[in-house]
């Protein structure tokens, strides 16, 4: 209860500096009222979505609208308070500092125009990108393409095509045009092989329900192989018991085993061509901080032998670092996912690439080399929490392994 009473409060208080800017620009009073009807319907329904909505923890679109609405709003009021109240500081001083001076009554003149106008035209920018955000841009797939190089890459896996798709959390989706859109996207690159990186789910099996035929639509010639995430585990649902949520497990395994996946739990398998083969090799979920730790790098690795060529499927990128880079059998490309770059950033290619989840994790999108070896991270499929992607859109990556050198 006391949280909600803390909500409420900073709530209000953002909303009444939104309302003053909106109440100094124009006089319309139905707009004044439109304002005041939209902060309580949003603020009403993020209340009930997470208080009195159903499935206790467990993020369902109801949900992910709610904060996507609540997240919009707030952006709106965050970028209004500081400006209003920082003009309200200096008209303080301003009346205290006449009061002395002049001797007069002290006074603070009226908030100016300009200034909320100023307020308002800034807290559109970030008001208006969430909003498309949550109508266009987390279905605003692309296909990312890299050409990475290895001198000890077997000849008959020169030109050897990847296409790797991760986060898929098929709790959150509300469009099946949109995601068979997507899913038609990744079978269009035609690729050797695809590679799903964990997180099929938000946090029940049943979420993929819905999905699953499309899903299993996905096809290549050497096979769909896929390693779970951390939300595939059920760790965030308060479960009747263990045995429930071990079921949910094992439900979601079946049903990557009836799409076509080849799950591969801290395993390997080789792909083979013209009598030479690459590992490929799968672990559970390892992160650090407070996510799980079920990954077993050496156990994944106990059939290959030191010389083979590998690619490494982990869900964490967090992994590559503390781990895999390390580790004496050199994995020549790890494939992860899971930051999904915090859907929201701002990327030029050649120019910029920044997310607030660089704090947090310092490889979060994209390819990274660190000793000798590669790292793709996948910025995601789906979304999780808010339902939209700003700047950071969906991805499809498709990665060229060439033998040789990058001479240029």
């Amino acid at each position: 209860m006391l949280r909600w009473i803390i909500f409420i409060l900073i709530y209000s208080i953002f909303s009444v500096y939104g309302y003053q800017a909106i109440k100094t620009v124009t006089k319309a009073s139905w707009f004044h009222y439109l304002f005041i009807v939209v902060a309580l319907v949003i603020a009403g329904n993020f209340i009930y979505q997470f208080s009195l909505g159903s499935d206790g923890r467990v993020l369902n679109p109801a949900k992910s609208y709610a904060f996507g609405c609540l997240l919009a709003f707030m952006s709106l009021n965050l970028v209004i308070v500081p400006i209003l109240l920082g003009e309200d500081v200096i008209r303080a001083f301003v009346g205290v500092y006449d009061k002395f001076t002049s001797k007069e009554a002290f006074d603070m003149s009226s908030r100016r125009k300009f200034i909320s106008q100023i307020a308002l035209g800034l807290a559109a920018i970030p008001f208006t990108s969430l909003l498309y955000g949550m109508y266009k841009g987390k279905y605003k797939f692309r296909v990312l393409e890299y050409v990475l190089y290895f001198e000890d890459l077997p000849e008959a896996f020169d030109g050897y095509r990847i296409t790797q798709i991760s986060d898929i959390h098929s709790g959150s989706f509300d469009n099946f045009e949109k995601i068979k859109y997507g899913v038609d996207l990744v079978n269009e690159q035609k690729s050797d092989v695809i590679l799903f990186t964990g997180d099929l789910v938000n946090n029940k099996a049943s979420e993929m329900t819905p999905w699953k035929d499309l899903f299993g639509t996905l096809k290549a010639k050497d096979g769909v192989f896929s390693v779970l995430g951390n939300h595939d585990y059920g760790d965030y649902v308060d479960w009747d018991s263990p045995a429930a949520k071990e079921k949910n497990l094992d439900d979601l395994k079946q049903m990557q085993k009836e799409m076509g996946y080849d799950l591969l739990l801290n395993e390997s398998r080789f792909i083979e061509r013209d009598g030479q083969r690459i590992a490929l090799v799968g672990v559970e979920n390892w992160g650090k901080g407070g996510f799980k730790k079920s990954g077993d790098l050496r156990k994944a690795s106990e059939h290959i032998d030191l010389n083979d060529f590998k690619i490494l499927m982990s869900h964490d990128p967090s992994h590559w670092e503390e781990q895999v880079i390390h580790d004496d059998y050199h994995y020549h490309l790890t494939l992860s996912g899971h930051t999904h770059g915090m859907q929201f950033g701002i990327e030029i290619p050649g120019w910029i690439k920044w997310s607030p989840v660089k704090w947090r994790y310092k490889h979060w999108a994209g390819i990274y080399k660190e000793l000798g070896q590669y790292i793709n991270v996948n910025r995601g499929f789906g979304f999780l929490a808010y339902p939209g992607r700003v700047g950071i859109w969906p991805e499809v990556s498709v990665i060229t392994l060439k033998k040789g050198t990058n001479d240029a």
